[in-house]
């Protein structure tokens, strides 16, 4: 019975692939970059989308205050439920924020287009990718017409790239949702239980302005922000040197991917701001983390004459542990990811952070699996190109449903 239950869903979602494709391109169309965070008309988009499947997606706009606060513009996040019976509920969860396209590009990207079967646009992969994924993993499972227990809801959230806390954290802080396992966007050839903390922090560095000409009436900032830099630079040596037991997971690191400064070429700077991501690994403690990396800072800072510095944190972001809960979704996720791939689905951690975080600090038990190449770089995340083989879209959604199968028959 199971195995022609599994050839019946395979053959629904080769049968509608077109239809997924273009519906994956529509999803892309609709620009969500973040900043500046404008992502309400892709919620509309997708629920007008939804509704031509008999879907009744619930809008839930997260009040205008709250989500200027945290520096975006609009974010409605959407639930879809199906309910079949008694039993436990599946909640599938994917995000339609996107960092901005940057440059470099060779096709559009918010085009859609599809090369070599390829899909190219931002948040091909990651992660419009797995609203296509999980929406038609859900409407295969009920062409199927099979007596079902338990339930489906598709969260779908707009959050990520700041954290989560207005997508997923809030749908659950209000008492939107409360489901008993939790499906979110990941990879093909992976099942991720694990992945890293992130830390933002933005730092301050003020000096005093002078003309150019006569330098020693100020205090340079920017020569304080590089002693600061190179502190801060030294530690990735010694980060090197911890080693989580995570599989897939390396060792902690940090990163600054934006520095702001100065007001022009004659002027001595008197004031630079740095932003700053320091990756932690799931055996850190968060607390400790930010202390180290305030002391680091105020150090370099104590050590350039007339130089003071503010320190802001941005995001702190868990890092996530499996909860024992989750084995019979990971159990059918391997099982049916090597059934359709045809090679072994290991379990790892992501040195990534994601949403799926907020769930386990409720208890959930969850993981992360969907739609894409083995690896970041191959998809192109957060980099011209990014893009998405249709192949992989295909057999994720086959895996997808049939472990919503296993669970809820």
């Amino acid at each position: 019975m199971s195995s022609t239950a599994y050839d019946r869903l395979d053959a629904w979602v080769d049968a509608h692939f077109d239809e997924e494709v273009k519906f994956l391109q529509a999803l892309v169309q609709v620009p969500t970059d973040t900043p500046p965070g404008n992502n309400a008309p892709h919620a509309e988009r997708t629920a007008e989308l939804l509704q031509g499947f008999g879907y009744l997606a619930e809008k839930h706009p997260v009040p205008a205050a709250q989500v200027q606060a945290y520096g975006l513009q609009s974010i409605t996040n959407l639930i879809v439920r199906r309910r079949f019976g008694a039993g436990p509920t599946i909640a599938l969860n994917a995000h339609g924020d996107v960092v901005p396209p940057g440059e470099g590009w060779t096709h559009d990207p918010y085009g859609g287009e599809v090369v070599d079967g390829q899909l190219y646009g931002r948040a091909a992969a990651v992660s419009k990718s797995d609203f296509a994924t999980y929406t038609f993993a859900l409407r295969a499972l009920e062409a199927l017409g099979e007596k079902l227990k338990g339930g489906v809801e598709l969260h779908f959230t707009y959050d990520e790239e700041f954290g989560g806390e207005l997508g997923p954290g809030w749908l659950l802080q209000q008492g939107l949702t409360r489901p008993d396992y939790l499906l979110a966007a990941g990879f093909s050839y992976q099942v991720v239980t694990a992945h890293n903390g992130c830390l933002q922090m933005e730092v301050t560095v003020h000096g005093k302005m002078a003309h150019a000409a006569i330098p020693d009436t100020g205090v340079d900032a920017l020569q304080g922000a590089v002693a600061i830099l190179n502190a801060l630079y030294a530690q990735n040596t010694l980060y090197k040197q911890v080693r989580s037991r995570v599989e897939g997971i390396t060792h902690p690191y940090l990163n600054v991917g934006r520095i702001e400064g100065g007001t022009n070429t004659n002027v001595v700077p008197g004031k630079v701001v740095l932003k700053l991501d320091r990756r932690m690994i799931p055996e850190e403690n968060p607390a400790e983390v930010e202390a180290a990396i305030r002391k680091v800072i105020a150090d370099a800072a104590a050590g350039c004459p007339g130089i003071t510095v503010d320190i802001k944190r941005l995001l702190l972001a868990n890092s996530m542990q499996p909860l024992p809960g989750n084995k019979p979704l990971v159990d059918a996720l391997q099982k049916h990811g090597q059934a359709v791939f045809g090679e072994p689905i290991p379990t790892s951690g992501t040195p990534l952070y994601t949403d799926v975080r907020l769930y386990v600090a409720q208890g959930i038990p969850a993981a992360i699996y969907g739609a894409g190449p083995r690896t970041v770089l191959e998809s192109h995340a957060k980099r011209a190109d990014e893009r998405l083989a249709l192949e992989d879209l295909r057999r994720a959604t086959k895996v997808v449903a049939r472990t919503l199968f296993d669970l809820l028959h």
